[in-house]
C-alpha cells in the first residue's frame, strides 16, 4: 500500500469542497495543522475570518459515527457549554463530501495549554465535565463505539493477533496477558452507567482563553462509557497520588450531576484498556500505509516486550486494587 485516502486532497480540492459546502467565498489560504489521524486545515474567508477544515480518515468513522460525534457538539453548544461548534452547511447538515472523505468546519479558536491546574481550575473543569455529561446522558450514540472490555478492548486485543503484528516468541505471552486482563475486568463493567463522553479528555483537548473559561475540544475519540473515563486522564498521576486533585474534580461535577464513586474501581482498567487502545491505534497507521509509525520501534521486538510487560505490570495492579476493595 503506498499513498492512502488523502492524496487527492490538494489546496484546490480543498478550498473548493469547503467553498461548495459552506457557500462562503475562500482566500488562497490552506494551511496544513498536525494531525496523525485525520487531515486538518486553516482557512481564510474573504471577510478575513479564519475557519478550520477537519476531513476525516476514510473507513476510521462510518457516516453515522461521525455525524453521531458532531450531533454532540452541537447539542453542547446549544447547552453553552464552551466547545467548538462545527458549522451548519448549505444543506443544512454539519458534515461534508470531498469524493471519499468527510469533512467538518470549524471557526478557528485559540487559546493556550495549561501545565498545572489551580484548586479553583479543579473545580472548573469537574463543573465542565458535569455539564457535558448531563448532555450526555440526554441521548445516545448508536454509531459509536462502547467503552467496554467486552466490545472495544476485545476488538482491539483481536485486530493485534490477527494481522501478525507481534513476533511469534512473544505472541503466546501477549494471548496469554489479555486473557488474563479481560477476564479480571469485564464483570466490573456491568452496573457501569454508560452515556456519551469526550472519551480523550486529557490536558492537551483542554485549552484555556483569558477572561473565559476552559474550552473542551477534539470530539475525535467521542464513545458511549462510564462517566470516570473522562475523569482519570485529567490526574496527575495514579489515584492514590491524585486524591486531592480528584476530590475537587468530583465537588466540582457534582454541582450538576451526581458521580457514584464506586465507579473509582474502574480508573485502573481503563488505564490498562488505554494500553491497547494506543497500540491498536498505532498499528492501524501502520497497517493502512505500510510504513507509518507513529512510534519509532513500533513491531519490534524490544517494543512489544516493554509493551507485555507493562501490561502484566498493570493486571497486577488491577488485582491489588481489587484485593484491597474486598
Amino acid at each position: 500500500m503506498t499513498d492512502f485516502p488523502f492524496a487527492h486532497l490538494d489546496p484546490q480540492a480543498i478550498l473548493g469542497a469547503v467553498e461548495q459546502a459552506t457557500g462562503q467565498r475562500l482566500l488562497n489560504v490552506c494551511r496544513p495543522h498536525a494531525s496523525y489521524i485525520n487531515r486538518v486545515y486553516e482557512l481564510q474567508r474573504e471577510d478575513g475570518e479564519f475557519l478550520v477544515a477537519k476531513f476525516y480518515r476514510p473507513g476510521r468513522w462510518s457516516r453515522a459515527g461521525l455525524e453521531d460525534e458532531l450531533h454532540f457538539v452541537a447539542e453542547c453548544a446549544a447547552a453553552e457549554l464552551p466547545v467548538i461548534c462545527p458549522l451548519q452547511l448549505e444543506d443544512g447538515g454539519y458534515l461534508g463530501t470531498s469524493g471519499a472523505i468527510h469533512f467538518a468546519v470549524y471557526p478557528r479558536l485559540g487559546g493556550r495549554l495549561v501545565d498545572e491546574y489551580s484548586d479553583e481550575q479543579w473545580l472548573e473543569l469537574g463543573r465542565l465535565l458535569g455539564r457535558l455529561h448531563t448532555v450526555g446522558k440526554g441521548a445516545d450514540a448508536p454509531h459509536r463505539n462502547r467503552l467496554h472490555p467486552r466490545h472495544t478492548t476485545r476488538a482491539q486485543i483481536d485486530y493485534l493477533v490477527a494481522r501478525d503484528l507481534i513476533p511469534a516468541s512473544l505472541s503466546g505471552d501477549f494471548k496469554a496477558v489479555s486473557a488474563q486482563l479481560l477476564s479480571l475486568i469485564e464483570p466490573l463493567f456491568n452496573s457501569a452507567e454508560m452515556i456519551r463522553l469526550h472519551g480523550d479528555c486529557h490536558s492537551s483537548n483542554l485549552i484555556h482563553r483569558p477572561g473565559e473559561s476552559f474550552f473542551i475540544i477534539d470530539f475525535d475519540d467521542m464513545v458511549v462509557g462510564p462517566p470516570v473515563q473522562d475523569l482519570w486522564m485529567l490526574l496527575p498521576g495514579y489515584l492514590e497520588d491524585s486524591r486531592v486533585e480528584l476530590a475537587l474534580l468530583i465537588e466540582g461535577y457534582e454541582t450538576f450531576r451526581p458521580f457514584d464513586r464506586s465507579m473509582l474501581a474502574l480508573i485502573e482498567p481503563l488505564r490498562a484498556m488505554r494500553f491497547i487502545h494506543y497500540i491498536s491505534w498505532c498499528a492501524h497507521q501502520f497497517v493502512e500505509d505500510g510504513f507509518t509509525r507513529v512510534i519509532e520501534d513500533f513491531g519490534s521486538h524490544a517494543y512489544w516486550r516493554k509493551e507485555i510487560i507493562d501490561l502484566e505490570d498493570q493486571v497486577a495492579v488491577i488485582r491489588e486494587s481489587l484485593g484491597n476493595r474486598s
